[in-house]
């Protein structure tokens, strides 16, 4: 029994593929592995679906097929490739979720939702510049007041000071004067 191992060690450690044959990859794809199939060295499968996520392959396999993910990357510049296996995944997943809509039903409703926060936001913005409006008002009617109690040298100050109001550049020197003086 001894000497039929070492037989079989030997003989295998002899033989190795001719040239012409495609060598065999170690350790086979994801798609090899589900396809059940020897995995050759350019494997158009194997740089994108890596043998330690075979979900990304079954998923895919699942909704469009392995002939036609083969077609398809066979169509396409070796650079578009993860690309569109990205997207392929994607849509894949987004059609086991939802086989009606897929990819569309999540993007009408991120849609909606973005027509909603514009809507909020428009909304929030005409409320601050009610707000601000009010503010304007609220500051020249106390600068009025105070023009109208205070002598007629200091009113022509405060009638500068309410000119400069109007100046958003000068809100913060407003603040920083008390008001009653």
């Amino acid at each position: 029994m001894e000497c039929c191992d070492t037989k079989l060690k030997s003989h295998s450690l002899s033989s190795s593929p001719s040239p012409s044959r495609q060598s065999v990859v170690l350790s086979p794809c994801a798609a090899c592995k589900i396809l059940r199939r020897r995995c050759v060295e350019k494997c158009i499968l194997a740089p994108y679906f890596p043998p330690n996520d075979p979900l990304k392959f079954t998923t895919a396999h699942r909704v469009f097929g392995a002939s036609n993910i083969i077609k398809f990357l066979q169509e396409l510049p070796e650079s578009q490739r993860a690309d569109a296996v990205s997207s392929m995944v994607y849509e894949a997943n987004a059609r086991l979720r939802d086989p009606v809509y897929g990819c569309t039903g999540t993007i009408c409703q991120l849609q909606h939702q973005v027509n909603e926060l514009q809507e909020q936001l428009a909304k929030t913005q005409a409320e601050l510049g009610n707000m601000h409006c009010q503010q304007k008002n609220l500051m020249a009617l106390i600068w009025m007041e105070m023009a109208q109690s205070s002598p007629i040298s200091s009113s022509q100050q405060s009638l500068d000071t309410i000119i400069n109001f109007q100046d958003e550049s000068n809100l913060g020197y407003l603040w920083e004067q008390p008001l009653w003086t």
